[in-house]
């Protein structure tokens, strides 16, 4: 039985509205992710989806160049930093 909450990441390299145009448009693609919030300035992202996910929207959101703080990835970031500025562009294309 999964669970419907309210999962919080706090990632690296959030930087604009952009950022957060293809966060939201990336996750919202997947039918188990029935919400996202995105704020830059607290370079925060909480998804509603079922608990069980995490692992799933943490790896999705490190593949977008925006990976949570603290993890492999985050602690790795350079290769990180340059998705996240295509992310950024190509969500401020289609905003």
């Amino acid at each position: 039985m999964s669970t419907e909450n309210s999962i919080r990441f706090e990632v690296e390299n959030l930087k604009c509205g952009g950022c957060a145009s293809t966060i939201e448009k990336t996750l919202l693609a997947d039918p188990r992710v029935t919400r996202v919030v995105v704020d830059p300035a607290a370079d925060s992202v909480e998804i509603g989806a079922a608990v069980e996910l995490r692992g799933e929207l943490a790896a999705a959101l490190a593949r977008l160049g925006y990976p949570e703080k603290g993890s492999v990835e985050g602690l790795r970031s350079a290769a990180a930093v340059a998705k996240s500025y295509v992310s950024c562009a190509i969500g401020k294309m289609t905003a």
